[in-house]
């Protein structure tokens, strides 16, 4: 099999005999009706190539469909002009360069259609190209634009300024204004549209461009539609069943095991209620392609604007995930450092995980390992300002996998010291409790991520352990203190039996007691008990 990695065109795929999972029926239900609408997913989930498929329908190209699922669908197959806008190869972070992008666009049609501008206004231009399109071919027009909110997403929190009429705004609010405006076209020339898409990452509400145009339909979270990105299940099992055999060969598993790997690992996303299991096609398709299951979709790049806003936000993700939120928590766009999630959610790293019907409300976590890993590190470089905590806590995860609780002790303190004094500092107690109590929760998080069992206040019948990590071999018991004695941290885990949930277990039991210095912020008492 040949891999589309990388390709975004659809007659590319189609005429270069490359893996295709069919979405044609979603586009034909979806393309059924006139409007304007708009889906969100994150980057890399093949949002591009869903814009190109629609471009490849509206044109006609029955050619590119042959023994696809639209194919017995559609009868007609006419042909519409097609207006096509992909704000992603450009960078946004000047003045001025969004608008050279739409002017660029805009002349390219009305040289097209022959239409001579009669106003500046870039709104009233494509106004105009359309109207001169739809009067020249007798077909309402198809508007495509794939990735709306870059330009947006590139200034976000940059402080970057630009200037126009002679008053000086920040960047971010002149390119969403521009947009604004662009947009409002949608609703003025509404007699002229056939059909109109818009993807990207993030929807832009409240201070919205889609204000400009009142009559969008969101389907980002309309169960019909989850499957219309990414790769569910049903179709890894029909569509790549040789290739995960393969797979299971490369890496000498049986086949079980990597589809059980290939799950934790890639599987995880939900976009509705509907709760249906979406794999990253991203990390997929690249994993049969190197025959390795590797972080492909993190180490392909973080986003400078989720690493701006998380830096300036005073929220630690042990707040936010596994917890509930109504839907206008996390699935609108408020551009708020006090408010992270939407644009975490969004942006793909936290997913739906749980719906409560009764109340409305979804519980969000993580997606997978992959997600999880990366973000975790990034969130703990920011944090401790030390280089490269995954590498730490791969070496502190080899200890415990080990049975090794003395290596563990003396990488973990190692870990600690590397931080810096300034890290620590804080006003008071509280300040020092909460430093503490985040910095062993990332640590433990990150060693998680390596596929780990971790229970971060698990439940026993008398209380609740601070953490216990399960491997394959070993289990261990945690509970911190923070300036006093091990022997009390101990004591705990004995007198309400954090063990004994394990009582039967054939691996291997350790309790740990450890006390932490905020002094220091490093391990001040440590004890271990084999139970």
């Amino acid at each position: 099999m040949q891999y589309p990695i990388g390709i975004q065109d659809f007659a590319s795929i189609i005429k270069g005999g490359l893996v295709y999972v069919d979405k044609t029926a979603l586009v034909y239900d979806l393309s059924r009706t006139k409007g304007v609408y708009f889906l969100s997913r994150p980057r890399r989930f093949g949002k591009s190539l869903l814009v190109s498929t629609f471009k490849y329908y509206f044109e006609g190209r029955r050619d590119l469909f042959k023994g696809l699922k639209i194919d017995a669908l559609e009868k007609d197959w006419d042909c519409y002009p097609v207006f096509e806008m992909d704000f992603n190869g450009s960078n946004y972070l000047e003045a001025g360069a969004l608008e050279d992008t739409i002017n660029y666009y805009l002349t390219k049609w009305e040289e097209r259609y022959g239409v001579e501008p009669a106003s500046s206004q870039a709104g009233r231009r494509f106004a105009d190209v359309l109207h001169r399109a739809h009067e020249k071919t007798g077909k309402p027009c198809v508007v495509l634009v794939d990735e709306y909110d870059k330009p947006m997403l590139d200034v976000l929190d940059t402080g970057r300024k630009a200037t126009a009429d002679g008053n000086e705004q920040l960047l971010e609010d002149r390119n969403r204004d521009v947009l604004k405006a662009f947009y409002s076209v949608f609703k003025l020339a509404d007699a002229d549209l056939r059909f109109v898409f818009l993807t990207g990452v993030t929807r832009f509400a409240q201070v919205s461009v889609f204000s400009g145009f009142n009559n969008a339909r969101d389907i980002s979270m309309n169960p019909k539609y989850d499957t219309i990105c990414g790769i569910s299940k049903d179709e890894l099992d029909s569509d790549f069943a040789s290739s995960m055999a393969v797979l299971a060969s490369t890496l000498e598993l049986p086949v079980d095991e990597v589809r059980r790997q290939f799950q934790q690992k890639y599987d995880g996303y939900h976009f509705s209620t509907g709760m249906t299991d979406i794999y990253n096609p991203f990390s997929l398709l690249n994993a049969f392609s190197d025959g390795d299951l590797k972080d492909y979709w993190f180490a392909s790049g973080a986003p400078s604007y989720l690493i701006r806003l998380l830096n300036h936000s005073d929220e630690n993700i042990q707040d936010i995930i596994g917890r509930t939120y109504e839907a206008v928590e996390f699935a609108d766009y408020r551009a708020t450092v006090e408010a992270p999630v939407p644009m975490i959610y969004q942006s793909g790293y936290l997913t739906i995980k749980g719906y409560n019907r009764e109340d409305d409300e979804y519980k969000l976590d993580f997606p997978n390992h992959e997600v999880a890993s990366g973000f975790l590190a990034i969130l703990a470089s920011g944090y401790f300002h030390t280089q490269r905590p995954s590498n730490w806590a791969t070496k502190m995860k080899k200890a415990l996998h080990h049975g090794k609780p003395e290596a563990f002790r003396g990488l973990l303190n190692d870990f600690l010291a590397s931080i810096p004094y300034s890290v620590r500092q804080g006003n008071g107690e509280k300040s020092h409790e909460r430093q503490f109590q985040y910095s062993v929760y990332l640590i433990m998080r990150l060693i998680g991520s390596c596929r780990d069992t971790v229970y971060h206040e698990k439940a026993s019948s008398h209380g609740r352990a601070d953490c216990v990590i399960e491997t394959p071999k070993y289990v261990y018991i945690f509970e911190y203190k923070l300036d006093r004695p091990a022997a009390e941290a101990m004591q705990q885990i004995h007198d309400r039996g954090y063990a004994e949930p394990y009582a039967h277990d054939s691996r291997e039991v350790y309790a740990i007691a450890c006390s932490f210095s905020s002094e220091t912020g490093t391990i001040s008492d440590w004890e271990v008990s084999r139970e």
